[in-house]
Parts: structure tokens; C-alpha cells; sequence
């Protein structure tokens, strides 16, 4: 049995209309409408995927997303009536991987789901070598989404690995905030690109000693980021 799609939401018409279609698609759902009953599901069954609506009736998504965080590396969907750029950023920077606002259409919802899933699913079976910069200070590892620092394993969101491998893996090209976007989501949508600023933090946050002047990922103003490691032969 394959593992299920949490979706957390206090609204069960609009449950039911995510589960209705999630099904259709061919995926497992399990329904919470708190946050307790959301850390009990995803404590007894690891979801595959969380759709998190962020106005729940005994705590705030926001804090949810951090307690879910600790359980598991699942990959998070907010699914929220809140809209302005300001506030997509910091969903993201508070670990989402993906951001949808109400109203919404159940088929993009689906889209991009499957858009999550479709990256996470190794693409090349062939074993490559992980990645090793600044005498084996960093390693970044593909095939287990693995980050290890000075021999610490890193705990990266799905997106934020997905950034910083497609980042890392060219080593002196400056991509844009709009390349990262396609290379991390695998889509295009509008106010995306400033989520990739929240990711970018974040992961300085974890793999810089001084994040402030980072070693490994550099900001090419007006342009967007370069990753600077020295990868090891």
C-alpha cells in the first residue's frame, strides 16, 4: 500500500473536492481538519505529501509545518486564502515546497502535485558519484537527496535540495531567479522567482558558516546566484 497524501483542512467541502480529484488521480488521501489530528495521521502513516491549509482551528499553519518538518522529510503544499507576495515568501521560507491560493483549481492542484512527485522520483537510475566541494567540507548527494557537512547530514526540503543541486552541479554559471524556478518546480507560475530568495536563505542558513558572507552560494546583484565551492576531483 503505497503511502497516503495528508490533506489538512478545517473545510470539508473543499477536503472533499481535493480528495475527490487526488483519488481520481491515482493517489491514497487521508483527511485531518486540525493540527492535532494532523501530527496523530502523520505520525501512524508517513504521508507521501502534506497539503496544508494554513487557518486551522487550534493552531496556525505556520507553526504546523514546522512540527511536521521534525516528523519527516515529506514534501508540503500550502493551500491558503492568504495571496500578497510577502506572505507566498514566507511560506517558503518557513519549509513549503509548493504554495496555492484559494480559490483554486482542483487540476492544478493535482498538476502540481504530480509535478512534486515527478522531481522527487530519481530520473536516472544510473549510481553517480555524490558531489564533493572544499575538501569534502560539502557533499551533496543525488541519488539519497542527501547533504552532509564536515560529516553532518543537513536537513534540506525536497525544493531546497532540488535548488541547491541544479545550483551546484554547473559550477561557475550564474543562474537566474526564473532558471532556478523551472529547474527546482519544473513550471513556470507568476511570483515565483522571489521564492526562490526564501530558499536560497534558508539554505545558507544550513550549510554556511557565516551566512552573511557565504562561501558556497553568492548573490550576482541584479542578475541572481552563483554557486562559488571548489568541487573536488
Amino acid at each position: 500500500m503505497t503511502n497516503p497524501i495528508l490533506i489538512v483542512e478545517d473545510d470539508k467541502k473543499i477536503a472533499r473536492v481535493v480528495k475527490i480529484y487526488l483519488e481520481e488521480a491515482g493517489f491514497r488521501t487521508i483527511h485531518a481538519e486540525k493540527g492535532k489530528d494532523a501530527i496523530e495521521s502523520a505520525l501512524k502513516e508517513k504521508p507521501l505529501l502534506v497539503i496544508l491549509d494554513l487557518m486551522l482551528p487550534d493552531t496556525s499553519g505556520e507553526e504546523l509545518i514546522q512540527e511536521l518538518k521534525e516528523l519527516g522529510d515529506f514534501p508540503v503544499i500550502m493551500l491558503t486564502s492568504k495571496s500578497s507576495e510577502e506572505e507566498r515568501v514566507a511560506g517558503f521560507a518557513l519549509g513549503a515546497d509548493d504554495y496555492v491560493v484559494k480559490p483554486f483549481s482542483p487540476k492544478e492542484l493535482v498538476y502540481r502535485v504530480k509535478a512534486l512527485m515527478k522531481r522527487l522520483q530519481k530520473k536516472d537510475m544510473t549510481v553517480s558519484e555524490p558531489m564533493s566541494f572544499n575538501n569534502g567540507l560539502l557533499i551533496i548527494d543525488e541519488q539519497s537527496y542527501e547533504v552532509k557537512k564536515n560529516g553532518l547530514s543537513i536537513n534540506l526540503t525536497p525544493t531546497e535540495f532540488k535548488v541547491l543541486f541544479s545550483i551546484a552541479s554547473t559550477q561557475g554559471k550564474v543562474f537566474t531567479r526564473e532558471e532556478l524556478v523551472d529547474n527546482a518546480l519544473g513550471y513556470q507560475f507568476e511570483g515565483y522567482e522571489r521564492s526562490i530568495d526564501a530558499h536560497i536563505k534558508n539554505i545558507r542558513h544550513k550549510i554556511e558558516d557565516d551566512p552573511k558572507n557565504p562561501a558556497f552560494i553568492h548573490t550576482i546583484y541584479g542578475v541572481g546566484y552563483r554557486f562559488s565551492g571548489k568541487r573536488d576531483a
